[in-house]
């Protein structure tokens, strides 16, 4: 039997765990004043009128007890007494903090999205709970919801995200030192089910767009198999980054500096860089390697395509070119040009790992840093 169906659970401190043993889903609740944890049963509307009763109950409580200290406080003369900080009130600055490292490109807007998103979803569930004391357990829930429900890709996600809230909170002074309770949460197994792109299927996805769409998607196809860039970079490419041979390349999710020469060749295309730009260049005026040739009803002439855009016309076409997907995987995206790209240059000697973008601590022959600015130049 499948995973049990989606339970949208808005309601602060409720919890749903599916037994794998009998294929039932249990109800609990967290009490966010002694922390302990109560069995509701699987009735999910008497859990869900439990909670909110019980809620209401500790809020009712939360006030009477502010009130009792601020008296108290009145009455001595002294100092309130201190109230620790609330998660949801943490979430509050987090946010703030993530929005002002996006916008001094710390982060990427994706990036910034997706840890805000996911502070939410914590917030949602534990929101008067004090910072110091969230615990492993309320946040393992979660997560094993979500793995219940086959969305290990999001569990994984959300951990990380999670994770990033309390390394802020410490830097902030507001946790003690190396507190962290997400790293007791067992990290989510995720499994790529996503089908590699042959050169062969390759092919006829381009003359899909080169029969279905305008110049800019037959453009896109073919910069993402020359370059092996993200999707996002290629959208961002302009006419003014290539300068003296180089197409030069800041990656937007790792800011990785490359600059890829022109006469950088894929032998399977039988292309270079330099004829692949070259064919960007038409009666339109724009900064944009990839852009709009004519007016549509969303977008002027000459303006970069967007992002959904972009992939919804890689999966058209990919149907248009009858690409089917193996049983148990799921279709290619455009993504899976990076890696059809990665491994064609592989088979030509280069090193794939050092034009993707990615970290490594040796150079090669291939590859040579003759700049103080970071950038590396790529030598074919």
């Amino acid at each position: 039997m499948g995973a049990p169906r989606k339970h949208n659970i808005n309601i602060e401190n409720l919890y749903v765990k599916l037994d794998k043993r009998n294929n039932k889903v249990y109800w609990q609740y967290k009490d966010p004043l002694t922390q302990k944890w109560q069995s509701f049963g699987t009735d999910e509307a008497i859990a869900k009128a439990a909670a909110i009763e019980l809620n209401r109950i500790f809020a009712d409580q939360q006030v009477e007890q502010s009130f009792a200290l601020i008296d108290i406080a009145r009455r001595k003369q002294k100092n309130p007494v201190p109230i620790e900080l609330r998660f949801k009130d943490w979430v509050e600055k987090y946010v703030s903090i993530v929005e002002k490292r996006n916008a001094k490109g710390e982060i990427s807007d994706a990036s910034a999205y997706e840890r805000k998103r996911a502070a939410n979803i914590l917030c949602s569930r534990i929101a008067n709970t004090s910072l110091c004391r969230v615990g492993s357990r309320e946040m393992a829930a979660i997560l094993e919801e979500y793995i219940d429900e086959g969305k290990n890709s999001m569990a994984k996600h959300l951990r990380s995200s999670w994770t990033d809230i309390f390394k802020e909170a410490q830097f902030a002074g507001e946790v003690p030192p190396g507190f962290n309770p997400v790293l007791s949460t067992r990290k989510p197994k995720v499994e790529v089910t996503r089908a590699r792109l042959q050169f062969d299927d390759w092919v006829k996805i381009l003359e899909a767009a080169r029969v279905r769409y305008s110049p800019w998607a037959y453009n896109a196809l073919r910069l993402a198999l020359m370059t092996g860039q993200r999707l996002s970079d290629i959208l961002h490419m302009k006419f003014k980054d290539i300068k003296d041979g180089y197409l030069y390349v800041i990656q937007g999710k790792t800011g990785s500096k490359i600059a890829l020469p022109l006469s950088l060749r894929c032998e399977a295309v039988g292309l270079t860089l330099e004829e692949v730009v070259n064919h960007c260049r038409d009666q339109t005026l724009s900064p944009y390697l990839v852009h709009h040739s004519g007016e549509t009803s969303r977008a002027k002439a000459g303006k970069t395509i967007n992002k959904a855009t972009a992939s919804t016309m890689f999966s058209r076409c990919r149907e248009d070119a009858g690409i089917e997907t193996p049983e148990g995987k799921t279709p290619v995206s455009f993504h899976e040009q990076r890696s059809l790209a990665e491994r064609l240059y592989k088979k030509q000697g280069i090193n794939t790992q050092e034009l993707l973008g990615h970290k490594s601590a040796a150079m090669t022959q291939l590859y040579h840093d003759e700049r103080d600015d970071g950038w590396t130049f790529i030598a074919v």
